[in-house]
């Protein structure tokens, strides 16, 4: 007891009662609490946020000071709201589309890629469809079938209308032979096209055209990137049919354009101007005898898709109709959407597209929304039917499905397309949600004028003294593809709230609500956690002597009373 009441003797701990030691940790509460009150009357005095000082003012009465109070509250309230809704906005849509300050030309980027696909899947010399139909319904004469002639009816049906075999019990839920049998029996590129001319100067079709197997069966296309730029043939079954012709390593890149240095004839091909001079046109073929109209339905011809050069057709989804008998002109007008650097630091969710860099496919090198679709709809039939479609890019470990899945893969696609809808209503349909389909951030697309008229052959032949007898049931068709206009306006995805913009919003709203500056914000971190250590370390340096004085007598905090206001 005496120890503890002399002031410059330190107290023994064993020495000092509960009752005492109750005492002294009253008074160091009591002190520090005085400490930090100082600090809060400090740094209203000297705070340059509005109405700040008026809270520690001692000449203030309580009335005032709660009237400034719940003013500052207010202003908080209403300034936190309105950031909350600038960082929403600069969350949500980061990204603005406009259009491009100056026009492109045509010659900047690649004429399209055009694939064609005959309506007669079968040249009737190797199978009549129409025939087998018929046999295959009657039990006693299918008995009769070879295998040879059954195993083509059968993959022909994967490439005709599917309602016509539904009911049929075809026996086959795997086909390896598929892709070959559709290849024996279709009609062949040296048939269908007949006359080509690029650029206003005849070349041969079968130098400008490549054997494409899509889902309408064995296709021809022209301007597409050969397969070693576009597939990744590592991973694909060594028999999958994509065949290119003398095409060399392409010097184009959907993302980047044509190479600084790449010629005016560099491949994939492009025109210098717009019109028909400038642009494809080709004589098509078909034989009257090769007709089938129950395989196709009643109208006979070609169907035409229009695409990217980095892009595998899909000639279902999106096609033109060349019917014999016609000619068919396309005047293309190419749309273009590209993506400033600026973004390139954002999140692909928050731009909403992808660089070819930022996702990669399993069969495609090049990223486009439509590759990304195929992949997708091809994991998803591998799910469902445990096989995939003749006409889907697949492994070596991954099996074909035969005639008697073709309800099967086609139900497979009509779900994954609803899959979109059932997701807003059932998080557990997420598979398409999971494909991450974004668009690409630099994508092309060709939107086409279509004007058409009667070809009349016949007479043509006749003007240049051609005996038709020459030509026993041929039919013929004509179709032209061009650029519409020699330069096209792009658009261009830019930042509409960068960090910038948002910090220079939610900096305009602290100041007009409560004048608040970033040296403000930096003055309040000052006096939370820099001022409190400097006074500390300030008293623990004026305490220390050869008798220090208890610390439970020595304040916590020793602070200049503010002046008052």
């Amino acid at each position: 007891m005496i120890g503890s009441m002399i002031p410059n003797a330190v107290p023994d701990s064993r020495s000092v009662s509960n009752f005492e030691l109750k005492a002294i940790n009253a008074i160091d509460n009591r002190r520090f609490c005085r400490g930090l009150k100082s600090l809060f009357l400090e740094y209203c005095s000297n705070s340059s946020v509005h109405g700040v000082k008026y809270f520690g003012c001692k000449r203030r009465t309580i009335y005032e000071k709660i009237w400034w109070v719940v003013t500052f509250l207010i202003s908080v309230y209403g300034c936190s709201r309105l950031i909350q809704n600038i960082y929403r906005k600069w969350d949500q849509t980061p990204v603005i589309v406009s259009f491009n300050e100056k026009s492109t030309p045509v010659w900047q980027i690649p004429f399209p890629a055009v694939t064609i696909c005959p309506e007669t899947k079968a040249k009737s010399e190797y199978l009549n469809f129409t025939t087998l139909f018929h046999q295959v319904q009657n039990e006693t004469e299918k008995e009769q079938l070879d295998k040879d002639s059954y195993d083509r009816f059968r993959a022909l049906a994967q490439v005709c209308d599917a309602h016509i075999t539904q009911n049929f019990l075809l026996n086959q839920t795997v086909d390896s032979e598929c892709v070959n049998w559709l290849k024996n029996i279709s009609v062949s590129e040296e048939e269908m096209l007949m006359f080509c001319k690029w650029r206003n100067e005849a070349v041969l079709c079968d130098d400008m055209f490549s054997e494409t197997l899509t889902e309408e069966g064995i296709c021809y296309t022209f301007n597409s990137l050969g397969a070693d730029d576009l597939l990744r043939k590592e991973e694909l079954h060594e028999e999958y049919p994509y065949v290119t012709k003398n095409i060399s390593s392409t010097q184009w890149s959907l993302e980047a354009g044509y190479r600084e240095d790449a010629d005016i004839d560099t491949y994939p091909v492009r025109v210098l101007g717009a019109g028909a001079r400038a642009g494809l046109n080709i004589l098509l073929r078909l034989y009257n005898y090769d007709l089938d109209y129950l395989c196709r339905g009643p109208v006979q011809g070609f169907k035409v898709s229009l695409h990217t050069s980095g892009e595998y057709p899909q000639v279902s989804k999106q096609y033109f109709r060349v019917p014999l008998h016609q000619e068919v002109i396309i005047s293309v007008k190419p749309e273009m959407i590209t993506t400033s650097e600026g973004l390139r630091h954002y999140a692909p969710q928050r731009r909403q597209c992808y660089f070819n860099y930022e996702r990669r496919l399993k069969y495609f090198q090049v990223y486009t929304q439509q590759n990304c679709e195929l992949e997708c709809i091809t994991n998803y039939t591998l799910a469902a039917c445990g096989c995939v479609k003749f006409s889907m890019p697949r492994d070596a470990k991954t099996e074909v499905c035969g005639a008697s899945q073709i309800q099967c893969y086609n139900e497979a696609e009509d779900e994954l397309q609803s899959h979109d809808v059932k997701y807003t209503v059932d998080k557990k349909f997420d598979f398409r949600a999971k494909c991450d389909c974004l668009p690409a951030c630099v994508s092309v697309q060709y939107d086409a004028e279509i004007s058409q008229a009667d070809f009349n052959w016949k007479d043509l032949f006749h003007a240049y003294k051609s005996p038709l007898e020459e030509f026993p049931g041929i039919q013929l068709a004509r179709l032209t593809i061009y650029f519409k206009e020699a330069q096209f306006i792009t658009s261009k995805r830019s930042e509409l709230y960068g960090v910038t913009d948002f910090l220079a919003n939610c900096g305009g709203l602290l100041g007009l609500f409560m004048g608040v500056s970033l040296l403000s914000l930096v003055e309040i971190v000052y006096f939370c956690a820099i001022r409190p250590f400097t006074i500390l370390r300030a008293y623990r340096t004026k305490t220390v002597q050869p008798m220090p004085a208890p610390p439970f007598l020595a304040p916590v905090f020793e602070i200049e009373k503010p002046k008052e206001s």
